[in-house]
């Protein structure tokens, strides 16, 4: 569970967050929408300890997530917008390791995390491809597959479309689905829901820092007509 206790953060004496406060259940599949400077980005780097809020509490699993940086981390595995921001290793196999690794883990359990988190982004052998000879398709999987590799509780994803194809974009879309169907958290933000809505349990709506909307899809989308998002 992620849960934001009446958060505030600001950037340069900016209101970004305002005592937002939220719960996000596990397995759920959750949208979070909102235009570019809505505060969609802040809010799930809260998640995981990469900004801290200048009020409130955030806590992963009831515990704050200043408390135990590495148990949050753990917990939620963060996916980029850009997944080549968050590559630190030439092949795959040797990224998708770097997050065990630094765990600690004895190599018999990294190999197995490894394969295992390749084999669910269906990139099963191909760990010494080297990352920058992938397609943006290939590279935001790399990414999903590091990400699950710490075996979280919550995959988050911010704008995970942007610069995809539509084949890539449809094969990303089907391990989210298939991830989520098999009982992992999804957190999804983006501005245009076209290709997430149905796939939603529950959509949130930001607007200059707030939340302004949070039902399930058959419930939200009248709420929706004054955010400017893109809806089906």
């Amino acid at each position: 569970m992620i849960e934001f206790r009446s958060v505030s953060y600001a950037f340069e004496d900016v209101p970004v967050l305002e005592e937002l406060s939220l719960v996000i259940d596990d397995g759920q599949f959750v949208v979070l929408a909102g235009a570019n400077g809505s505060g969609k980005t802040t809010l799930l780097r809260h998640s995981n300890g990469l900004l801290s809020p200048d009020e409130g509490t955030v806590l992963v699993d009831d515990r704050p997530v200043c408390d135990d940086l590495i148990a949050a981390r753990s917990s939620i595995g963060m996916v980029f917008q850009h997944p080549r921001d968050q590559f630190v290793a030439a092949t795959i196999g040797a990224d998708v390791a770097f997050g065990p690794e630094n765990l600690g883990l004895p190599r018999e359990e990294i190999d197995r995390r490894v394969a295992t988190s390749l084999e669910a982004v269906n990139m099963a052998g191909r760990d010494d491809e080297r990352i920058a000879a992938l397609s943006g398709g290939e590279q935001a999987r790399v990414a999903i597959a590091g990400a699950l590799a710490m075996e979280p509780t919550h995959l988050v994803l911010d704008e995970p479309f942007t610069g995809l194809d539509d084949p890539a974009r449809r094969s990303v879309l089907g391990r989210l689905e298939s991830l989520s169907a098999n009982g992992t958290g999804v957190v999804l933000a983006t501005h245009d829901l076209r290709d997430v809505f149905d796939l939603a349990d529950r959509v949130i709506a930001m607007d200059d820092g707030r939340i302004v909307a949070d039902a399930p899809p058959d419930r939200v989308r009248d709420r929706l007509e004054d955010v400017p998002v893109r809806v089906p």
